[in-house]
Formats: C-alpha cells, structure tokens, sequence
C-alpha cells in the first residue's frame, strides 16, 4: 500500500515505514503530523484518486531536524574584477510515515 501526498508543496509516494526528508516543518522531534492532501492511493491493485480520498491521512512522526548539504554558488565576469561568491544549506525535516488510512 503506497499513497501519493502533497507536502510543503511538494508530491512524495510514501508507505508505511518510510523515511523521507521534506522541507523544514514547525513541530518538536518526536510529534505526530498529520497530512490529508492525498492525490492518488494504492491497495492491493486497486487505484482511488483525489476526489474519492476526501478523508484520506497520512500520518507521520518527526524524527530529526536537519541542513542539507552547502551549495555553494559562485558569479563572475571576466576582466572586469567582478566576482560573487555566495552559499546556501537548505532545512530539511526527516519524518517517518506511522500510517496510511484511506
């Protein structure tokens, strides 16, 4: 059983059990959340789509905050002097799907 759902504004296929690292979240380690915009659901073969999961859940638990890896991003123009150098870690949530209810 797997379910596609939208979180923080990005689509992830997620099952039971999963790890998955999505953009940072508000809540404590350990919380539970909850997501109930579930786009497509699969069990057992059978496929239900967004209008039939009205009170379809994904629910989850917070394991970790963390940063990801620095990007670091670098602009220049030859002969004129001209050089920028900037970098970035984005935040990230690793959260872990508890349970699909359909």
């Amino acid at each position: 059983m797997y379910a596609i759902v939208s979180i923080a504004g990005q689509q992830f296929k997620v099952a039971k059990d999963q790890q998955i690292f999505v953009h940072r979240l508000q809540g404590e380690e350990g919380a539970s959340i909850e997501f109930d915009n579930v786009l497509l659901a699969e069990n057992n073969g059978s496929f239900k789509l967004a209008p039939d999961l009205k009170n379809a859940k994904v629910s989850a638990k917070i394991v970790s905050h963390l940063k990801g890896d620095k990007v670091i991003i670098f602009k220049k123009k030859r002969r004129k002097g001209y050089k920028k150098k900037n970098g970035h870690r984005q935040q990230f949530t690793k959260i872990e799907i508890t349970g699909i209810t359909l």
